[in-house]
């Protein structure tokens, strides 16, 4: 920079210099100025001239170079070049990579844009998804993979849940079709959809298994419990042989909670959603079972209740009241003598929410994922001497499932646990409004009821006319 500004100012000596000159041979100092000035601009012009067709012309700037401050221009210039260049090489070189990375992805990924129109796809999407591209650039997801809950899956922006599906080109394999917003603001979409053929059968044949042999088994160990109630109620039998015809009973009894709790389950994975909702008098049920609860902690326990009598839900009872139950009896069942177990039902700004909550030993961080497991116990002698099948919270994992709802745990150990039920906004209901709607409804249907037994026998009015009016 002081090799440019040197060289600047040596022109403009020199500059001076030939005016000076030009003066001594007669001329003015303004004409003299001028003239001596002349090169300069002219210099000035060109290497403006120059540089502005080669940034139009989009050429690389390279030496040599004009001196003086034009040169430190060109220069600084051409590194800038320079560095775009490898930037654009850089960036062109992970977007091969990703490129090749999406492609190589089994699963089908699909770019939509904010007008959930196709964008990109790869090639495992013309395999799964029968979603060719460049061909099908443009057009809209649910025209080319057509299925009747994929429109309304991707609009409605509840992401949660995956949408699974047998696509229409190719009915013997299941696809699980996630979508996840990306880009500026959020407002393009990605859309993963994955094989799960494989798992889909593992699991179809899974419930099957359980739901026959729970079935096929029921029936002996009903014969069984039946012989061994006869033996034990009976008096010629020895009384050395009660004791373990008692361990017998227990020990079928306990069978029979399996495997009613394995059929339940299997029920409820029969189908996503709940099936014939209607409004539930949560209030009503949870009375019921807080006194099961009494009943079960035998004054062992204290209680804290606090329920909204007015807030309702939409569901299933039956399912319902098996998940309520189960978290309920679970705190008992438990805790040690003495705790505290404080049961509330109320309205929450993110809808109704259910909690049980104690004041036991707690649960351990590493097994609270676990806990909706089939057969997980935290500590397994103490479950089975409660009687506890291991099933209760994976019941009621898959009954909040079905009702848009979720099971959150928390818990520290020697700090007690809380399990809170929270199901979505929509699924509230008030009693006072649903009562005032019954009287609405049974007013309105008794005046259609008079306006039709009016127009059936219009007599009736002109024979009470008398009787309302004496004169």
């Amino acid at each position: 920079m002081r090799s440019a500004a040197a060289y600047e100012l040596a022109l403009l000596v020199i500059s001076g210099l030939g005016a000076g000159l030009l003066i001594g041979f007669g001329l003015e100092p303004a004409q003299a100025l001028l003239i001596a000035l002349c090169p300069l601009f002219v210099r000035h012009a060109w290497n403006l001239f120059r540089l502005a067709r080669l940034i139009r012309r989009q050429h690389r700037l390279v030496p040599p170079f004009p001196g003086g401050i034009w040169g430190d221009l060109y220069r600084a210039i051409g590194q800038y070049q320079q560095r775009g260049r490898k930037g654009r090489k850089r960036q062109l070189r992970f977007f091969r990579r990703f490129r090749e990375a999406a492609n190589s992805v089994p699963d089908a990924l699909v770019v939509l844009d904010k007008n959930r129109r196709i964008e990109w796809a790869n090639p495992a999407a013309q395999v799964l998804m029968n979603l060719h591209w460049p061909r099908d650039d443009g057009k809209p997801l649910s025209e080319v993979f057509e299925h009747p809950e994929l429109a309304n899956y991707i609009l409605a922006g509840e992401y949660a849940r995956p949408l699974e599906m047998a696509p229409a080109h190719n009915r013997s394999i299941m696809l699980s079709v996630r979508v996840a917003p990306f880009g500026e603001r959020k407002k393009q979409r990605l859309v993963v959809g994955r094989d799960i053929t494989k798992v889909f059968h593992l699991n179809l044949i899974r419930r099957d298994f359980v739901a026959n042999a729970s079935h096929e088994l029921r029936t002996p160990l009903t014969v069984i419990t039946g012989f061994l109630e006869t033996l034990a109620d009976s008096a010629q039998t020895p009384a050395g042989h009660r004791r373990p015809l008692n361990l017998m009973q227990n020990q079928a009894e306990r069978m029979r909670s399996i495997i009613e709790d394995l059929l339940t389950l299997s029920r409820l994975e029969m189908e996503e959603a709940a099936t014939d909702v209607d409004q539930v008098d949560v209030p009503c049920e949870l009375e019921q079972i807080v006194a099961d609860a009494y009943a079960l902690s035998s004054g062992r326990h204290r209680f804290e209740i606090d329920i909204d009598s007015d807030l309702m839900l939409l569901g299933k009872d039956t399912e319902l009241r098996s998940a309520f139950s189960n978290i309920l009896f679970n705190a008992v069942k438990h805790t040690p003598p003495g705790s505290q177990i404080q049961l509330s039902w109320s309205q929450t700004p993110d809808g109704p929410v259910f909690r049980v909550t104690d004041d036991g030993a707690g649960i351990a961080p590493q097994h609270i994922p676990r806990l909706t497991e089939r057969f997980y116990r935290v500590d397994k002698a103490r479950s089975r001497e409660s009687g506890g099948t291991g099933l209760g919270l994976a019941i009621v994992k898959h009954v909040l499932g079905r009702h848009d709802a979720r099971l959150a745990v928390a818990s520290e150990p020697g700090q007690g646990a809380s399990f809170s039920c929270h199901f979505a906004p929509t699924s509230a209901l008030n009693a006072t409004q649903i009562e005032e709607t019954h009287i609405s409804k049974q007013e309105a249907n008794d005046g259609t009821k008079a306006e039709g037994d009016l127009q059936t026998n219009p007599g009736a009015m002109r024979l009470a006319a008398p009787l309302t009016n004496p004169h």
